[in-house]
């Protein structure tokens, strides 16, 4: 069985594979118009319209290896300041930045030097000075406690080995009526143990899928209240072929058990004004 430090190693390649592929002028999977045939995942594809992709680098978009689009459903306001749990190539976090404006902030999460390098480049190309990426695991926000207004996060929760610290941390950084506003993909229903036991499938974020009511009681246990699952996208066989096969796993030995199971989902929750939780203010 891997361990949790197992899968952050898996995941830190294969995303630090991804930039440096993007790096190198060489498309990920995960740009605007990927065919099947050339991706293995397509629930990151089509996730931005042409003006919010006209608003960032293209290396930006390239490297985007999300599930929705948290930055168009946050309502992020003038001033605020956000945090993208990892943030990959800094799509979110730009996209964050010009919503926010000059007299707000947007903060980048990631624990991989690649993603992180081809993030600060497209920093400097952006032009923005509200922009700052932190190196990091989400399980431990370098950050103090009530620093941000908004927590975002784009198919990233999933990857983690301990969601319910991820959670915590998130609680513990927002202020006081902050908001978690977050794209992930959420499963409905029993999953083969074959699936959940890929770890490629980890890092395509569909192994790592809470259910809805495993989502909703780990974010109560956190002291979110508010809670709230909305539906953004549900994937059919036809969807997860391509990266089942990359798995060795055949989707039509299961597909009567997978077809409709995953969705993609967008996730909010609030944190009290007035917080008393256990743990909030701590590491």
């Amino acid at each position: 069985m891997s361990t949790t430090t197992d899968l952050k190693e898996i995941v830190r390649g294969k995303y630090g594979e991804a930039a440096a592929q993007v790096q190198a002028g060489r498309p990920s999977c995960c740009g605007p118009t990927p065919s099947l045939a050339e991706c293995c995942d397509p629930i990151t594809s089509d996730l931005y319209d042409p003006g919010q992709a006209g608003e960032v680098p293209a290396a930006a978009l390239q490297a985007s290896l999300g599930c929705g689009n948290p930055t168009a459903l946050a309502e992020l306001k003038a001033g605020e300041t956000v945090l993208d749990l990892g943030s990959g190539g800094g799509i979110d976090v730009i996209l964050s930045a010009r919503r926010v404006g000059p007299t707000g902030k947007a903060y980048g999460l990631d624990m991989t030097d690649e993603m992180l390098a081809l993030a600060q480049d497209n920093k400097r190309r952006s032009g923005l000075a509200n922009v700052e990426f932190l190196r990091g695991e989400i399980e431990n926000i370098p950050l103090p406690a009530g620093a941000v207004d908004v927590i975002i996060s784009n198919c990233v929760i999933n990857l983690s080995g301990d969601k319910d610290r991820v959670l915590q941390e998130a609680f513990r950084v927002l202020k006081p009526g902050g908001r978690f506003a977050v794209s992930d993909v959420v499963v409905r229903g029993e999953v083969p143990a074959a699936i959940r036991k890929s770890m490629e499938l980890w890092v395509g974020c569909v192994a790592g899928a809470l259910s809805e009511d495993e989502y909703r009681s780990k974010l109560a246990r956190a002291g979110f209240t508010g809670i709230d699952v909305e539906v953004t996208r549900v994937y059919g066989v036809d969807d997860a072929r391509a990266f089942l096969a990359a798995a060795g796993v055949d989707a039509d030995a299961v597909a009567k058990e997978i077809d409709g199971k995953f969705v993609s989902a967008f996730i909010r929750a609030s944190k009290p004004a007035a917080s008393s939780a256990p743990g909030c203010c701590s590491r």
